[in-house]
């Protein structure tokens, strides 16, 4: 069977080794891809899959792991074995590099994929380390001075703004109290470089003048658009700071996200098409995550199907679709994100990706979806869905029981059992990307809540939203439906296991059939013995039951 995959990807890369791939070659190719994502190189396969072996000057696994090390600045350092498949191959395991490599020779190169799909070296480009440097976290691109920029370019009535909202969004009290240049300092919008204050990237994205915005930083655009089938309803392009852009994209969402009202005891709450709290932390994600070395803008789209909210530059190193909530919180610009944090635009925790999907579950809606992120942008998706208002209204009772916001695994769980109706622990970690532990101990604090309740014993355990729920939702048919499905399964494989053992079967055979306690299985057996399905042979532990046919 082959183990070697059969065409090149990102990540794989076949190399003809009929005539000895030269030195130089194999290092480049090394280099090029621990520079992007890593992945594996096959020695001796050509491009279309076929395998040729590996030359005899490359069979030896230790003297190519020490030429590739020797050959690369820093070593990289590599594990290579050969793979006995219809001939010989050398299979080298590239690791990502944590900073930038070259060849001995000083080429810095890096991979990517053609328009057709197959992968290719092309050389990484000085603006291009910057921006891989920060997506391995090594450098801040916010944090530095910005070429060109002076004191002079900075708004004075941006700065009037920024204080305005610290004062309105309730962040650092603080800094209201410094001067100009002490508030400077403190949110790193200035830096002194040799005695000399300038602004910083941070300082004018947040604060700096719209002209001189344009001129030295070009990448620094946002667009607002409203889409309605094929009609542009809206399209803004925008060079501001950032701050006014906040401001501007909160009033255009107000005019195209609609409220509906829910009645909740004398009270009628309004609920927006858009969380409001989903749209700003996307929006700051969107801005602080960003490779400012690109020159493509942060884009809101408003749709037919939703809301999309997309930024240049993938997901920093360490972060994927499947560990968006659990990863450690770090970003793209951080010196950026700070100064967010502390004047009470962003989430202070860092975990503004929390109140994303937090806005979308509490309305009983579809979660957020990053599946159309790439490596060159991460695009955010909210659809566009009725709210769910018994839901809702069990969210909200529940939060107001406890005097706290639930936390985002309890909701998580609560919205996959909305949708799936019946769970068990092992599928459910599946869906919420977390450890069955874990997951195990955010349900049994929904059973004791009275929210969850557990239907079957052992393997066979599902969790389901509890009799409560059920009942406050008027919905008794649906819980009585869900709790009634195992004993009618039960008796079906029961039945089904009798007939696959000549037709009998024991107690003993019911308990390890259905992980269900002895009394248990008795009943079942009882249950098919009166209903004529099964007949009683026997007394004791030793007796059967035999199936009766018809």
């Amino acid at each position: 069977m082959r183990t070697i995959p059969k065409k090149e990807t990102l990540k794989i890369e076949f190399k003809s080794d009929r005539k000895k791939l030269p030195d130089n070659d194999l290092i480049e190719a090394v280099v090029g891809m621990t520079n992007t994502d890593g992945g594996e190189l096959y020695l001796g396969v050509e491009d279309d899959g076929t395998i040729t072996g590996v030359n005899d000057a490359h069979d030896d696994e230790i003297g190519v792991a020490a030429l590739i090390a020797n050959m690369t600045v820093p070593s990289v350092s590599i594990r290579a074995e050969i793979i006995d498949e219809d001939k010989p191959v050398l299979k080298l395991e590239i690791p990502i590099s944590r900073t930038i490599v070259a060849t001995a020779g000083g080429k810095i190169l890096r991979r990517r994929l053609k328009i057709d799909g197959t992968p290719e070296n092309v050389p990484m480009y000085p603006f291009e380390i910057t921006s891989r440097l920060s997506e391995l976290s090594l450098l801040d691109f916010s944090s530095r001075p910005l070429n060109g920029a002076t004191l002079d370019d900075l708004d004075p009535n941006e700065r009037v703004r920024l204080r305005k909202i610290i004062k309105f969004r309730k962040g650092d009290k603080s800094l209201l109290e410094l001067s100009d240049e002490e508030l400077d300092k403190a949110l790193r919008i200035v830096k002194e470089e040799n005695g000399v204050l300038q602004p910083t990237v941070t300082g004018m994205l947040l604060i700096g003048k719209e002209d001189r915005l344009e001129e030295l930083m070009p990448t620094a655009k946002a667009c607002f658009q409203v889409l309605e089938g094929t009609q542009v309803r809206v399209n803004e392009q925008l060079n501001k700071p950032l701050l006014a852009v906040f401001e501007l994209f909160e009033e255009y969402l107000k005019a195209w996200n609609p409220e509906r009202e829910m009645e909740y005891g004398l009270f009628r709450v309004p609920i927006p098409e858009f969380s409001s709290i989903a749209f700003r932390e996307g929006l700051v994600n969107a801005f602080c995550h960003r490779d400012y070395t690109i020159l493509q803008m942060v884009r809101l789209v408003i749709e037919d199907e939703g809301m999309t909210i997309s930024s240049p530059g993938g997901f920093i190193e360490g972060v994927n679709l499947h560990n968006l909530l659990t990863v450690e919180p770090h970003g793209r610009n951080q010196a950026l994100a700070d100064a967010l944090k502390r004047i009470g635009l962003a989430e202070r925790t860092g975990r503004g990706i929390d109140r994303i999907f937090e806005g979308s579950i509490m309305y009983g809606r579809p979660w957020p979806d990053y599946s159309e992120s790439t490596d060159r942008y991460v695009k955010l998706f909210i659809q566009r869905a009725k709210p769910d208002l018994a839901f809702t209204k069990m969210i909200s009772n529940e939060e107001n029981r406890i005097g706290r916001s639930l936390p985002i695994y309890s909701l998580l769980i609560l919205s996959a059992l909305q949708s799936e109706r019946r769970l068990d622990i092992h599928r459910m970690a599946e869906i919420i990307n977390i450890s069955e532990n874990r997951t195990k101990s955010n349900v049994e604090k929904l059973v004791e809540s009275g929210l969850l309740e557990a239907v079957g014993n052992g393997k066979s355990r599902v969790y389901i939203l509890s009799a409560k729920v059920y009942r406050d939702n008027d919905n008794a048919v649906g819980y009585v439906r869900q709790t009634g499905i195992d004993s009618i399964k039960y008796e079906e494989l029961v039945l089904k296991l009798a007939r696959e053992q000549n037709g009998s079967i024991s107690r003993d055979n019911v308990i390890e059939l259905l992980n269900v306690s002895d009394s248990q299985a008795y009943r079942i057996l009882k249950k098919l013995a009166n209903t004529g399905k099964l007949k009683l042979e026997g007394k004791g532990r030793g007796s059967k039951y035999k199936l009766i046919r018809k």
